[in-house]
């Protein structure tokens, strides 16, 4: 391959390609150590669909370059796919802080130490929850319902977005409305997160909750608020379209892309650490040891 040759928008390309590569990679590597130490199958479930959120992020990036000047459409169909999958991994994520705490909704499980403890609601949600709650069974399922509700909301808003903008009925405050039901839907689900893991820091810190977090919260991050932020710099001016090899109604998106797929790297890296198979392969070593010694 003659890199000397290529010009900007072949070497975006490839170096775009080659990223989502290594996503998939170090993620496939990271699963194929859980499914070989398969010892927990409720919670390396929930890690498995939480760690191919980056390369699926990074391989739905690819895919919006390889046909970048795509139709509106199209482009609503590869964010609704990421921010679809994105509310999942939030629920397995919850689910998977609660089965390190022994909690089951579903069984009415709640260890009696960790009953009574006190959840301190801050702005806004004090407007509609009382200040200061006990935890119990009732408010468990309060936080699982909160993290459900984005799961729901977001591909039934996906499906009338594409449906309304194929059917060119899609005005700009249709457009609007739709963000802001999906902000409000998204921030409450990651608010009930961040109260879960507050409350119960001390007993979750030997599973690195907050390098787990950091994960799913850096993803999100980069995928809407750095794309919230391209899109005010295209719309100021400040970059143009001779900065790329694309016109300034595609531009957004081309940039957005490309560093999504270099920053998916970064997260399937870090995921490594955060959700490394240690936990589940110790029995497995040790008879593996055993077995040598004998």
């Amino acid at each position: 391959m003659d890199f000397a040759s290529m010009d900007s928008a072949q070497l975006t390309m490839v170096g775009s390609g080659f990223s989502a590569l290594l996503s998939m990679h170090f993620t496939i590597q990271l699963l194929s150590q859980h499914l070989f130490y398969w010892k927990n199958p409720k919670e390396q479930k929930a890690i498995i669909m939480i760690i191919i959120m980056a390369p699926l992020y990074a391989v739905d990036s690819f895919v919006g370059l390889l046909d970048i000047r795509g139709s509106k459409a199209f482009f609503m169909f590869l964010d609704s796919v990421k921010e679809c999958y994105e509310a999942v991994a939030i629920a397995k994520f919850l689910a998977l802080m609660y089965s390190y705490l022994n909690i089951s909704i579903s069984k009415n499980i709640v260890p009696d130490e960790i009953k009574g403890r006190e959840i301190h609601h801050s702005f806004p949600m004090n407007l509609f929850q009382p200040h200061t709650a006990r935890l119990d069974h009732r408010t468990l399922k309060l936080l699982k319902h909160w993290t459900w509700q984005f799961v729901i909301i977001r591909p039934v808003c996906s499906i009338l977005m594409i449906a309304l903008q194929i059917l060119g009925v899609y005005p700009s405050w249709l457009s609007w409305t739709f963000t802001i039901i999906l902000n409000i839907s998204f921030s409450v689900a990651m608010y009930s997160l961040v109260v879960f893991y507050h409350v119960f820091s001390k007993e979750l810190q030997p599973h690195k909750p907050l390098s787990k977090f950091i994960c799913i919260k850096g993803i999100v991050f980069f995928s809407f608020w750095q794309g919230l932020l391209l899109k005010i710099l295209v719309a100021l001016g400040v970059i143009k379209s001779h900065h790329f090899w694309l016109d300034v109604e595609h531009l957004q998106e081309a940039i957005q892309n490309v560093l999504i797929c270099v920053e998916m790297v970064f997260f399937s890296v870090m995921q490594q650490y955060a959700y490394h198979v240690a936990p589940y392969s110790g029995d497995v070593h040790a008879k593996l040891s055993q077995k040598k010694n004998e």
